[in-house]
This record gives C-alpha cells, structure tokens and sequence, in this order.
C-alpha cells in the first residue's frame, strides 16, 4: 500500500469539498509501548540533569579546588563562571545533534548524548586540582563542562521532540511533563548524594577526594541509562521518513544549509520558543543551581543546610509537574505558561524576601514560593515548544531555540545573580532578573498558538487506543480541537519539505494499519 503524499490528496470529502479524516489516518500508539518510550527518555533525562546539577551543589568547594588563591567572592564566580561557560557549546550541541536527530533519527543521537554526557561528569571526578597540575586544573575543568554542554545541547530538544511526537494529543501535557519531572529528580538526586555526603564524611575529605564521588557515579549510572534508552524505537513520525530516505538520489548533508534553512522558515517561532525558555530556566536555574551558592555565601547558611534546604522543594516540585502537565490538557498550554508568567513577576520578591528572613522555616517557605511558577513553566514546555515546529525541522527548530535561550539567559543566571549580588550588596537583587525574564516571557506567550489536544505540525491525529481512533473520527465535525483542513495542510507543507510523509501506522508489537481493525 502507498504511504505517499498521493494518498493524502485522495481522501474522501464531503459535500462541501472537505476533506475528510479517516481511522487508516491516526496513529494509534498502544500502551506497553508507550510506557517503554516514556520510561527510557525520563530515566536518560534524569541521569543527563543529574550530571547537570550536581556541579552546582559542589560549587563552593570546586571554587577553592581550582582557584586556591582567589579570595571567596572570586572561587564563587569562578565556579559559576564555569558553569555559565558549559552553556557556550550547548547552542553548538542543540544545531549539530539537532540537524543530525532530524536526518539520523531522535533515538540514535539521544543514546549519543547520554554517553556523552556520562563520560565527561566521570572525567571531571578523576581530574586533578590545582595543587597537583596548576592553572591546567581550570582549563581542563572548562573544556570537560563545554564537552557536557554540546552533550546537553541535543539532549533536551531531542528528549522533548522525541516524546512529543509518541504521546497521543489528548494527553501530550501530562505525558510530555513526565520528562521535566525527570530533570528535576535528577537535580533532587544530586542534591541528596550530596548531602549524605557532606553529613557522613569529614570537610576535609570532602574537599579532597569526597566531592569527586558524585562525578565519579555517574559512569555506572550512565551505561543503566543508557540501556533503559537503546530499548525503545524511533518515534512512528521518523520512522515514516525513513520508509522513503532510500528513495532519495542524493545523499545532501544538511548542516550548515539546514541550520540556515530551519532559521529563515521558522524565525518568529525561535523568537517566541527563545523568550519563554529565558523565562522559564531563568527562575529554574535560579531554584537549582543557584540556590545553594546564595543559601552558603549570602544568607550565611552552612553548605550542607545549602543543599539540604533545596532538596524537599525540588522533590514536592518534581512531583506536581505532572499535575500542572494534565491541567494544561485540560485548560491549555497558553494559559498555564501565562499562569507561569504572573507568578515569576508577582512572587519573585516575595520568594527572596522569605528566604532573607532568615529562619528555616521562611527560607523553606520562600524556596517553595519560588518552585510555584517553576512547576508551572516547565510542565509545558516539553509540549508545547515541539508543537511549534513541522516534523522535518521539529528537532532542529527546538535545538537552536532552547540552547540559544539557556547559553544567554539560563546558563548565565547563576553567574548573573551572584554578580548581582555582589556589586549592589543586596540579597534582594536575584528577585528583579526573575521578574525581568518572567515579562519578557509573558509577551511572547501572547503570540504563542494553543496546541493541547491538537496534533503536532506535520503529522495526522496520535491517540492511545483503537477505539479512541475510531472515536475521534466519528466525531471530527463537531470537535473543537480537531480543525481536520488544517491537520491536512501541515501535513503536505512538511511532506513537501522532507522525505517524511503521513502513513498508516499502529504503534505496538507489530506494525499495522489500524484501518485495518
């Protein structure tokens, strides 16, 4: 049977010239496969964040490690320096792996990055400190973290593209947050093997062999990961592309010409996916990485009350993702992530006010106040930025938005803060960056276009079982999320673009039409 663009151009129409849905047209992803899917890109996204964040909860001793001689001011903003400079090479990541993830497939460049990114955190535990090779000790520790920002330049925009195009639309929200919920466990898990390191063993210990642990673990974590990933398959969106890639005459590397390509056809979509990313990982950031050098170095508290402080908010945070995730299924991304806006500009001071209040209780308390509009940011957008882009240029799109959003805005916010900090000399001055981006995001969400319960740019409708397909098609006319002309249109302009194109497929153990049934 022709899976072609022909077959699109041959659907039944009405009386008035409509085109027609059909059950042969819906992708129908069954549950055992799902469950597969979404279990391998949490825990790879929870072991690449947990490489990601534990740097920030050793810090302050990865300051004195590798610049000695520098007073504490300097070791702080060396150390996050560092961090903000991993950002550099994650626009580079997001452009190379995304171009490569949208021609090789999302799987294979995901399984890459988390080998990547498992490998460079295990370097950066063994590398030696200034005392042993001198001002090596620093630029060896900058070119590992670049390593892990190229890692983490593909990672997300591919983790995100990837189980955005499997989850079927009703539930694309709730499904999508589930990877955010993975980040987010992967910083608490940092937080936690910290901790009990820094309660268990001695500081002087820790200073000197203690804190490479958490860098050295990652190596065993990763290859689990990595086999959780390599067990699932292509999402059913590129696997159609590649029933037809062998046709093509010429094998055209992309690169340079598809970065260029996916810029001009998609500017005001970067532009808009860029201002809510700022927006969002700038009060993310601030909330994981940044906490505990701010707890520590200007509210005074010991380092391991810094890291401890965080880890029950990030928890209660990670677990109420989901739950903003299926809200925004039910009420819509647009108003959720306008939800998020509000809440950055409005409990920013109040969030910094409660933690220079100084009692565990309002520092919990403004932490806390501080994850409201985090929860509320990040449980959308694993959904609602991949339905921004067509299925041809969906990795790409996001990999040059979101690294280009977190290398200017979230990578530096740590850095930013602290140099805030420093030069007013007051606590208060992380609040007003927050508060800064959360406008700058609350604009943009303006021109962002609803996508829950819709499918995604490029492909026919997702859903989740056989019957919910035939459903879905019985009731196209009076379905308010279903604009089936529009679906039609997007199909062909991505078939057009791409050697991609719209196919009958059920998802499970075996592939077949589920025209079929």
């Amino acid at each position: 049977m022709d899976h072609g663009v022909e077959q699109v151009d041959r659907k039944k129409m009405t009386k008035g010239g409509r085109r027609r849905l059909e059950v042969s047209d819906v992708t129908v992803v069954e549950p055992p496969v799902l469950k597969k899917t979404i279990a391998g890109t949490v825990v790879g996204n929870l072991m690449e964040w947990y490489d990601v964040g534990v740097y920030g909860y050793v810090a302050v001793i990865i300051g004195r490690m590798f610049l000695p001689d520098g007073s504490a001011s300097a070791q702080n903003l060396f150390s996050l320096g560092v961090f903000a400079v991993t950002f550099i090479a994650r626009p580079l990541g997001g452009i190379v792996l995304g171009q490569l993830g949208d021609r090789l497939g999302r799987q294979k460049i995901l399984a890459f990055t988390l080998l990547m990114m498992a490998s460079a955190t295990f370097l950066i535990g063994i590398l030696p400190d200034h005392s042993t090779i001198g001002v090596w000790a620093p630029i060896l520790l900058i070119v590992l973290k670049l390593i892990q920002g190229f890692s983490t330049g593909g990672e997300y925009a591919g983790a995100t593209t990837f189980i955005s195009e499997y989850a079927p639309d009703r539930h694309r929200g709730f499904l999508a947050s589930l990877l955010d919920l993975g980040s987010y466990m992967g910083f608490a898990v940092g937080a936690a093997f910290v901790s009990v390191l820094q309660m268990t063993l001695s500081a002087g210990f820790m200073d000197s062999w203690g804190w490479r642990i958490p860098f050295m673990a990652a190596l065993p974590l990763g290859v689990i990961a990595l086999y959780f990933r390599t067990r699932i398959e292509d999402t059913p969106a590129f696997q159609a592309a590649q029933e037809t890639m062998a046709e093509e005459e010429a094998d055209e590397p992309r690169g340079l010409s598809g970065f260029v390509g996916t810029l001009r056809a998609f500017h005001r979509e970067i532009i808009l996916a860029i201002a809510i990313v700022a927006a969002a990982n700038t009060a993310g950031y601030a909330l994981t990485s940044y906490m505990p050098t701010y707890l520590t170095t200007t509210l005074g508290y010991d380092e391991v009350h810094g890291n401890l402080l965080t880890l029950p908010v990030l928890v209660i945070m990670s677990l109420c993702i989901p739950l903003v995730g299926a809200l925004s299924d039910r009420i819509g991304r647009k108003t959720v992530l306008t939800i998020a806006s509000v809440m950055g500009i409005v409990l920013a001071i109040p969030a910094f006010l409660l933690m220079m209040h100084g009692a565990i209780w309002s520092t919990l308390a403004g932490l806390m106040t501080l994850a409201i509009p985090v929860a509320f940011y990040v449980s959308n957008i694993a959904s609602a930025l991949p339905a921004l882009f067509p299925t041809s240029s969906r990795y790409g799109g996001m990999g040059i938005a979101y690294n280009i959003a977190v290398a200017v805005f979230a990578g530096t916010a740590p850095f930013i803060m602290e140099g805030l900090v420093t030069l007013t000399k007051q606590p208060l001055a992380p609040a007003f960056w927050v508060m800064l981006t959360s406008i700058a995001g609350f604009v943009a969400i303006l021109f962002l276009k609803e996508s829950a319960r819709r499918p995604m740019p490029g492909t026919l409708p997702t859903v989740g079982s056989r019957e919910e397909a035939h459903e879905l098609v019985a009731t196209q006319d009076t379905n308010p999320d279903l604009d089936v002309e529009e679906i039609f249109a997007l199909a062909e302009m991505d078939s057009a673009a791409s050697p991609a194109s719209p196919t009958d497929r059920v998802v499970a153990d075996q592939t077949e039409p589920v025209g079929s049934l």
